[in-house]
């Protein structure tokens, strides 16, 4: 597989949490996962447990129908970009979102090293208060 198929292989579930188990068979054990500042899951997190237990857990409890929407993938050497949409609704208030998002994946021998995520993150935080 190229670098574009994994990376395309890990959004083929209908949920997040779908998309975790993907993610979970590409992943190299050390992987690093960073969240964006800004965003409510914000951080690096450090090989799959880590990165479930505070990225794909949260989003399906937590969320309706949360998804990322690819629009497109580029790949260069060991980096593939992702971009597209996310989209959900927050349990707790029911309000829905949409945000821009793009994904920057680093493969290594056919593994997921490294994932840094850029997200308009004031839509999401929107979602999430009763404001």
């Amino acid at each position: 597989m190229t670098n574009v198929e994994i990376v395309k292989n890990t959004y083929e579930g209908g949920s997040s949490e779908e998309n975790g188990k993907y993610l979970e068979q590409y992943l190299a054990p050390d992987a690093k996962w960073t969240e964006a500042a800004g965003f409510p899951y914000g951080g690096t997190y450090t090989g799959f447990e880590e990165i479930r237990k505070n990225v794909f857990d949260r989003l399906a409890s937590e969320w309706l129908n949360y998804k990322f929407e690819p629009e497109g993938y580029v790949g260069q050497g060991d980096k593939v970009v992702a971009y597209g949409t996310y989209s959900g609704t927050y349990k707790e208030t029911g309000k829905h979102f949409k945000a821009r998002v793009a994904h920057i994946w680093t493969l290594k021998e056919g593994k997921i090293v490294n994932f840094e995520q850029f997200v308009d993150s004031t839509p999401v935080r929107d979602a999430m208060t009763n404001e």
